[in-house]
């Protein structure tokens, strides 16, 4: 079948064998190579299909885009220019990156312009929420991880994207992978955009879209930050399934009111909620930033907790607590006030965390400098003196539920998905099914979860060594910093499965499928692998 492209037409489907169409007499072939073969999508100035390449063996099919003036006004047609050689100069400067389509082809015909891309398969993000439900909290931190590093890309081409959203995210078919698409509303730094009297006719176009896009580009002013506040209004739709508008706004600030309807930890709470500032000051301003922020929000949770302790912790020598007792080191005020005690210990924390920044580069570097120090703030520091001593375990140790394998699975049928932090060693979970379920930095050592089924679960930090996971499903889940040490994975599904800096010191992954996983060839050195595992290159037995 031929597609005529010719907006006005009535009849646009057409016999294969016609060059021309039938209904309107508009030519069916663009540039006497690209044979249409159907809509893929439409708006108010333009619209792309899928085409077959008649000049390449095969035909191989490609995307064909349209972009056309919205009047015959000689300085709208100048706009229409403009915008369709900034894109094909954006897409052949960032179509280098494996997660971004290449440019193919660009030519204008009967003073409407056309650009040819690399046609991905597969589905995008908003039809496979439709499809398969909300992402979970670690099925977002994935997205993210796999995302922010081609926003950074990008942004390190000097190009803003402005219309990030889920529409224009394909999970590829070929590698599961995501590709960001759509660069019709870039803005280049470097060749801005000539302004005149006919650019309002195209702000529409190049604004973005509505609800995902924020202030400033709104104004026509945007800013990197733009699209990490576009990145999490996604993040906020993958929880929800529920679009910026259904969800509203808080009338005084003007922001998404998301936080009830969702049902994650605070740590990620708190980097989603810096994301979608509406103030450009206080939003992350680069992708950088928002991984480093992933990585560290559970060390300041857990050393924020640790000095609430630490507080209610300290004893006189004769084992009484008094909370106006002195502390004889140099970490807080000797004053007897609660309250001057704990504005020592803010302003402790604070420079921590200043230090941090300043001093310690690297996402992994950087936690683990957080975990250390909240280590030694803690009790494990040497040096305290002999009329007080410290305690950080006499609330965390009385009252502790102990979890055990029918409590877990009636919680989770309940609706409950957070069982993060939790000891949890040695139980007997096999054949379970708990997708999505929130394992982060839970003690699951020697766990049996032989045929569980764990797709989209956050396993981040969680420390799984010696776990029996034979043939358990744990598509899309997050493993980051993971220790697997020991762990049998045999036959595991692992596909799309991010294991960023996770131990795998002596695992088992014979059979395992890793195809599009995240991890490196020096983690596998130190895993079992056999000619059946499957690479996250998709081949078999080898890298």
């Amino acid at each position: 079948m031929s597609y005529c492209v010719n907006p006005s037409c009535a009849q646009p489907k057409n016999p294969n064998n016609v060059a021309v169409c039938q209904s309107c007499g508009s030519q069916l072939r663009l540039n006497k190579r690209y044979q249409p073969l159907g809509i893929l999508g439409k708006g108010g100035f333009g619209a792309t299909f899928g085409a077959a390449d008649l000049s390449l063996p095969g035909n191989p099919i490609c995307v064909v885009k349209q972009l056309r003036p919205a009047s015959d006004d000689p300085q709208v047609y100048k706009m229409a220019k403009q915008l369709f050689e900034r894109e094909a100069e954006t897409l052949g400067k960032v179509g280098n990156h494996p997660q971004v389509p290449r440019l193919l082809d660009y030519f204008e015909q009967n003073k409407e312009f056309y650009l040819v891309q690399e046609y991905v398969k597969g589905y995008n993000l908003h039809q496979e929420v439709k499809k398969q439900g909300p992402f979970s909290e670690g099925g977002v931190k994935q997205f993210l991880t796999e995302l922010l590093p081609i926003l950074e890309y990008i942004h390190s081409q000097k190009v803003i994207h402005r219309d990030i959203k889920p529409a224009n995210l394909i999970r590829s078919q070929n590698d599961r992978k995501l590709v960001l698409i759509d660069f019709g509303a870039v803005k280049n730094q470097v060749n801005s955009m000539v302004a005149n009297n006919a650019q309002t006719a195209f702000t529409a176009f190049a604004v973005g879209t509505a609800g995902f896009a924020p202030p400033e580009q709104m104004a026509m002013r945007p800013v990197y930050a733009s699209d990490i506040y576009a990145v999490g209004v996604t993040c906020v739709y993958l929880l929800t399934a529920k679009t910026p508008k259904s969800i509203g706004c808080d009338p005084e600030t003007g922001e998404i009111a998301w936080e009830p309807y969702v049902d994650i930890s605070n740590s990620f709470a708190k980097v989603l909620k810096k994301m979608l500032e509406v103030s450009v000051k206080h939003r992350y301003k680069s992708a950088e930033e928002v991984l480093d922020a992933m990585s560290m929000a559970p060390y300041e949770q857990g050393m924020q907790d640790s000095m609430t302790t630490m507080i209610s912790g300290f004893k006189t020598a004769d084992g009484s607590s008094n909370p106006n007792s002195s502390v004889t080191t140099g970490l807080m005020s000797t004053s007897p006030s609660t309250r001057t005690r704990k504005n020592h210990l803010s302003s402790f924390s604070t420079g921590i965390n200043q230090s941090i920044s300043t001093d310690v580069k690297g996402g992994e570097t950087r936690a683990e400098s957080v975990y250390n120090i909240a280590q030694q703030t803690t009790g494990h520091r040497r040096g305290y003196g002999k009329t007080t001593s410290f305690s950080n375990n006499t609330k965390t140790k009385k009252g502790k539920k102990k979890w055990q394998e029918k409590n877990l699975l009636e919680a989770y049928g309940k609706g409950r998905r957070d069982f993060a932090h939790l000891e949890l060693n040695e139980l007997n979970l096999a054949k379970a099914c708990l997708p999505g379920i929130n394992w982060y930095d839970s003690k699951l050592s020697r766990v049996n979860l032989q045929g569980a089924e764990l797709s989209r679960a956050d396993l981040g930090r969680a420390d799984l060594s010696y776990a029996v996971m034979k043939n358990a499903n744990l598509n899309e889940a997050y493993l980051g910093y993971a220790n697997l040490s020991g762990a049998d994975l045999r036959g595991a599904n692992l596909c799309g499965a991010n294991l960023t800096y996770a131990n795998l010191q002596g695992a088992n992954l014979c059979g395992v499928d890793l195809s599009s996983a995240r991890i490196t060839e020096a983690q596998l050195s130190l895993a079992k692998t056999n000619w059946r595992t499957v690479m996250p290159s998709g081949k078999r037995g080898f890298w």
